[in-house]
């Protein structure tokens, strides 16, 4: 029996040590996680994820923390993975989370997976998705995942989560210039965390005054929920606005058309990495292709019609047994 037999039986038994060290062949992006995920994908799908995100500062953290207790009072099961920057001189990332959610590092119902971002600009570290996917797979009925930030760039999160909460906070700057930037669009809940500080008010007020402006374009209104991490006021109702917008997107059908979507855009975006990795690999081949078309000596359309078939034919057995 070789070590990833073994690892996945130990991971199917329900052994978090297993669950870790799956996700690290994962992350690490190493030559088995083609052959892990082929074994746990059949088991996903059950888990509902939610997503945390806003600026930095906003509370986010705490925020999980509350709800994960909240969730585990109802019994549920919660796996949480946080993503924190990775910084550009040392390569490594603070993960600090872990040491703001230290109340369930001993609860056997939680498990928190820290992430860094490598150098991805959408908020979310690079093999997130699969990390989502090994947590679902492991059991979890819950799975959280909170974003370094929001940002123009950082709208990552729409593409994983089922519903995505985003959290405000007072003194922040204008929320209307917060928002503006296609953070509307990704919300399904907001959040005004923070509500004991001046100025709380102000900011929902200016959020329903934009989602008045949307009018009937919204098929869902997202609730604004005003929440604080010091004594919990708000949480409950943060919880309860969440449920139910996952009500509304079973009742409307719309859960079921949105994991649809993702699946296909998953793969599609998985075969376009695949191939960019192809091209990679033989470039002493191609380069010569490029310098033709850029000598004019050749068209674009030619050359990557040359280019595609001699990537066809090399690979095609490869293709046929699984790109190593």
């Amino acid at each position: 029996m070789n070590d990833i037999t073994s690892l996945l039986e130990r991971f199917r038994a329900g052994d978090p040590r297993a669950l870790a060290r799956l996700i690290s062949y994962l992350e690490n992006e190493e030559a088995v996680g083609e052959q892990i995920m082929e074994e746990i994908y059949s088991l996903t799908g059950q888990a509902y994820i939610v997503g945390i995100t806003g600026s930095p500062g906003a509370g986010k953290s705490s925020l999980v923390d509350r709800l994960t207790a909240l969730l585990r009072q109802k019994g549920e099961t919660v796996g949480i993975i946080a993503v924190d920057p990775t910084s550009p001189f040392t390569g490594g990332a603070l993960l600090g989370d872990r040491i703001r959610m230290q109340n369930h590092a001993t609860d056997r119902g939680v498990f928190i997976r820290s992430m860094g971002t490598r150098g991805s600009l959408g908020g979310l570290a690079h093999t997130t998705g699969e990390v989502v996917k090994a947590m679902d797979a492991f059991g979890f009925s819950w799975i959280i995942v909170e974003t370094v930030g929001v940002g123009q760039a950082e709208l990552d999160i729409m593409h994983v989560a089922d519903t995505t909460v985003v959290v405000l906070t007072p003194g922040a700057g204008d929320a209307i210039q917060t928002i503006k930037a296609g953070i509307m669009e990704i919300a399904d809940v907001f959040a005004i965390n923070k509500c004991d500080l001046p100025g709380a008010n102000k900011i929902a007020a200016e959020v329903e005054m934009m989602l008045d402006m949307q009018g009937d374009r919204l098929t869902w209104r997202p609730p604004v929920v005003k929440t604080t991490t010091l004594d919990g006021q708000g949480v409950a109702d943060l919880l309860a606005a969440i449920e139910k917008h996952r009500q509304h997107l079973l009742q409307d059908k719309t859960l079921g058309e949105r994991r649809w979507f993702r699946a296909r855009n998953e793969t599609l975006e998985l075969t376009r990495y695949l191939w960019q990795r192809m091209i990679e690999q033989e470039l002493d081949y191609i380069n010569p292709i490029l310098d033709a078309v850029a000598r004019r000596e050749k068209d674009p359309y030619r050359g990557a019609r040359e280019i595609t078939r001699y990537l066809l034919e090399k690979y095609h057995q490869k293709l046929d047994h699984g790109l190593k």
